[in-house]
């Protein structure tokens, strides 16, 4: 018996070109976002062990990786600075500091690339505290939110001052949003954008990223960074973070918040990113090597199916190998 309604999915996928004309969901170059690590100190790139593909940048390196992604189509990089050891104290002054690394690598890419390549400065204190928590600490420990907070403020108008287009800030303390709008508005960086860190979730899938920026943490970061088991949660904070003033807000990590990532676009005004973590990255990288997967399309796959829950960045390591996939389709 035959059955032609049944069939009518299945007639749209009989030919490559029938898959790409009726496709629901398309990845482009300029959907990505390419987070770099500038550090301190080197003569030569520093590859991350735990990240196959990914370096510490020296500044002629951070030039060309930039120029590359460019090249590809990607139209913004995301910069964390790795100062020297002896550069890092309990305040994290030099993440405020003109010749801090973070805030030189800024300038240095405004100066080559000027508005070609939107630079994004991530604007938190962990890479630059010699605890390693993303604020100041109290005598027993704990983060204070509101000294922090105005860090944060420094810090931004200090991003902004180098050349920054983005500031984003990842620290998830209450009220650093309008904070920071206020602080570069005051400043005279009306047009500088924040992309706020609104759902970042206190995640395993962060272990490789330690290394990337010479983490010094002792401990974990569960009073300030959300529940894995929450989900209300996040929907309040995005909100929170709309109402503050915030250009856009994003989901950390992407592959297993999808829900949130879907459920915050389902409200937002302003775009939602979604920030493809180290781990999700080193997962794919590592079982590509071994084998175990085609990297190429599971890197592809990971991609697409953040874009489809509703993201309209995606922040990912993978942002030039993939750009230039799609590039040679």
């Amino acid at each position: 018996m035959d059955y032609p309604l049944s069939r009518r999915p299945r007639r749209l996928r009989t030919t490559p070109a029938l898959r790409e004309l009726t496709a629901e969901t398309h990845l482009r170059p300029a959907d990505f976002i390419l987070p770099m690590f500038i550090a301190d100190g080197l003569e030569e790139p520093n590859a991350i062990s735990a990240m196959p593909g990914v370096y510490q940048h020296t500044f002629d390196s951070l030039t060309r990786a930039a120029e590359q992604t460019l090249e590809q189509g990607v139209r913004c990089v995301d910069l964390f600075g790795v100062p020297l050891a002896e550069d890092k104290d309990e305040n994290g002054s030099q993440a405020w500091a003109e010749n801090g690394i973070l805030n030189r690598a800024i300038a240095h890419l405004r100066k080559e690339f000027g508005d070609d390549l939107l630079i994004m400065a991530d604007t938190c204190l962990d890479e630059f505290t010699s605890h390693g928590h993303c604020g100041l600490l109290d005598a027993d420990g704990g983060v204070l939110n509101d000294a922090t907070v105005d860090c944060y403020v420094d810090m931004a108008v200090s991003q902004a001052s180098a050349g920054a287009h983005l500031v984003s800030p990842s620290g998830m303390m209450d009220g650093q949003v309008a904070a920071i709008r206020s602080g570069l508005d005051a400043a005279g960086f009306k047009d500088v954008a924040i992309m706020a860190y609104s759902a970042k979730y206190a995640s395993a899938y962060f272990g490789p990223f330690r290394e990337a920026v010479g983490s010094s943490l002792q401990g974990d970061r569960r009073t300030y960074q959300q529940d894995p088991a929450n989900r209300r949660e996040s929907l309040l904070e995005a909100q929170l973070d709309i109402d503050e003033g915030a250009d856009f807000v994003m989901v950390k990590p992407a592959l297993a918040y999808l829900d949130i990532i879907s459920e915050i676009a389902e409200f937002s005004p302003v775009p939602v990113s979604a920030y493809q973590v180290s781990g999700e990255y080193s997962m794919i990288q590592a079982a590509g090597l071994n084998g175990w997967v085609d990297r190429d399309a599971a890197m592809m796959e990971s991609l697409l199916s953040i874009k489809r829950a509703g993201a309209n960045q995606i922040l990912t390591y993978f942002a030039t190998d993939a750009a230039r996939m799609l590039n040679q389709q």
